[in-house]
């Protein structure tokens, strides 16, 4: 029987980290069809970067368009169903948590056809960012997993789900900067022109675009105070988020930045001029999960504009520290990370990166071929609950270990080794949360 991946997307930070699956999959001669959701980016905008990274055109427009959640959610379930019934792929893949990513693992499973998540077991725990609700119910139906970090892993283990469909790959976020930083420069002279004056000296990168900050006028006036109060001890940049833009001029805020000589804003930039700021700024502040991502790959320490974040690693390992959107926090480890920032990159160096060696893509499509190998029941079927009509599980007791957590429960697949493994991780994971010391002080600078 011929099979057929089918890759749903719908946003640029999608693409970027999908690259490497699409490599992977023309490595491999494995047919696909890539359908494109249009959630809120237009697919031309980018054309440099499509052609650089050489990824295929769309093969299906579902013109979802920027709309309420709901209404975007159920648009794009619609069109995968589509083209599901169009093109009869053997498997449909996604990455990430936006609206189009659980539309189509939603749509997938109703229609009988195995979902695979990329960046599986992320979660930040608040389950009032939509992102949050998108990640944990797609894990939940996918017949298989790909996680980018062992914590990740952890995540999903502990939450029931069956080892047998979890695969640690990696994040591919790690592949493609791999690949693009040898491009990066070459695009450098499309910003320089613009902020030449800026980046002779050392300078804050700043992106805010969660609808936490910009849809709460009290946030997005505290992150405002705190960067026209950094703006004297530091050249600023900000590329501005359309609907961050919106939100400005709306709230009044817009001039308060605009007449500050020490801010510069600019337009949205292409990925390849982001990076090259990225990799040159002193600080990055941002509230963006994927910025969190390659500011640490790059070593930039980084002060994260939210309460939680679903990347916990660049917190463990002391490059990056959540300041909320408080206006004394953020000016306050915005300095402190900056008299660290050469501690903190000289410690990274010599860290193995938690999430990966540059080969989850690699990993990705290696998994999903053999999975492709086998019949579609192997991945949705119905059990046989008529000798064992139980889900086992295990308590673990951790009373002695963590005082005030009494105990986890974890699946047991195949006898509970795995699962007994993943509890002893949870244990030490749970240890290592009870509080992070921030950077500056843990290091010896």
């Amino acid at each position: 029987m011929h099979s057929r991946v089918m890759v749903v997307a719908g946003t640029r930070p999608e693409l970027i980290k999908l690259a490497p699956v699409f490599w992977g999959l023309e490595r491999r001669g494995i047919d696909y069809v890539f359908v494109w959701s249009g959630q809120h980016y237009d697919y031309e905008m980018s054309r440099v970067f499509i052609e650089e990274l050489r990824l295929p055109e769309p093969d299906f427009d579902l013109g979802v368009g920027s709309r309420s959640h709901a209404i975007q959610t159920a648009k794009a379930m619609i069109g995968v169903e589509e083209a599901i019934q169009r093109y009869s792929p053997s498997l449909t893949m996604a990455l990430g948590d936006t609206n189009t990513v659980i539309a189509a693992a939603l749509a997938s499973v109703k229609s009988s056809v195995p979902f695979a998540h990329i960046e599986a077991g992320l979660r930040s725990w608040n389950m009032a960012m939509p992102e949050e609700v998108n990640r944990r119910v797609t894990d939940h139906v996918a017949q298989l997993l790909f996680t980018p970090s062992t914590i990740a892993t952890i995540n999903v283990l502990a939450e029931g789900i069956e080892s047998r469909r979890v695969f640690q790959t990696g994040n591919t976020i790690i592949d493609t900067l791999s690949r693009v930083m040898e491009v990066v420069d070459k695009h450098g002279s499309k910003v320089i022109e613009h902020v030449s004056d800026f980046i002779d000296e050392p300078f804050l990168l700043i992106t805010v675009h969660r609808q936490e900050n910009t849809d709460n006028p009290q946030r997005l006036a505290a992150i405002v105070e705190a960067l026209v109060r950094l703006s004297s001890t530091f050249r600023i940049i900000i590329p501005l988020h359309p609907r961050t833009r919106r939100r400005l001029v709306e709230y009044g805020l817009m001039d308060e930045l605009r007449e500050c000589r020490g801010i510069k804003l600019v337009k949205p930039l292409g990925y390849f001029e982001f990076l090259y700021l990225l990799k040159r700024s002193h600080v990055v502040l941002t509230d963006s999960g994927g910025v969190q991502e390659e500011a640490f790959t790059l070593k930039i320490p980084t002060v994260t504009l939210r309460y939680n974040t679903e990347r916990p690693e660049t917190i463990l390992l002391g490059c990056n520290v959540l300041a909320g959107a408080d206006t004394d926090r953020i000016i306050e480890y915005t300095l402190r990370m900056s008299e660290i920032r050469e501690a903190i990159r000289s410690k990274l160096s010599n860290v193995p990166n938690p999430y990966g060696d540059g080969r989850a893509g690699e990993r990705i499509v290696d998994i999903t071929a053999r999975r492709l190998e086998s019949s579609r029941d192997s991945m949705i079927h119905e059990p046989d609950f008529r000798d064992t009509p139980l889900i086992t599980y295990m308590v673990k007791e951790l009373s002695k270990l963590d005082p005030g957590f009494d105990e986890v429960l974890c699946y047991i697949d195949r006898g509970g080794k795995l699962a007994l493994e993943a509890t002893k991780a949870i244990a030490a994971y749970i240890r290592s949360r009870v509080r992070v010391a921030k950077p500056w002080e843990s290091l010896e600078c």
